[in-house]
């Protein structure tokens, strides 16, 4: 079963995830979310348990109880939604506002 954690503190690191499920049962895995641009955490996480029980049971008992001093939310993921393709080339079409290109004014 994949588990989403959310409100984490932002010390916590995927083995104080890992750690956190492992004492209800068998972790698969366990990673917190890293934002690609700072490098830091973006508050939220996934575990991986194969066992329902056991991920019911650490679903439960992990809810609204701290991690590192936070209270986490947890809950059973939800499959990611299919969201429209993105477009090439950043913001907007025309090239840009300067006579085109997007290279600046012409002086």
């Amino acid at each position: 079963m994949n588990i989403f954690v959310g409100n984490l503190s932002y010390q916590v690191a995927d083995e104080d995830l890992r750690a956190a499920f492992a004492a209800f049962g068998q972790v698969t895995s366990a990673n917190v979310i890293i934002d690609r641009m700072t490098g830091k955490s973006r508050g939220f996480g996934f575990v991986e348990m194969p066992n329902a029980d056991e991920a019911t049971k650490a679903i439960q008992a992990l809810n609204d109880s701290p991690i590192k001093g936070r209270p986490v939310k947890v809950n059973e993921a939800r499959p990611r939604e299919d969201r429209p393709p993105r477009r090439e080339g950043g913001f907007g079409g025309g090239g840009g506002g300067f006579g085109g290109g997007g290279r600046g004014p012409r002086y």
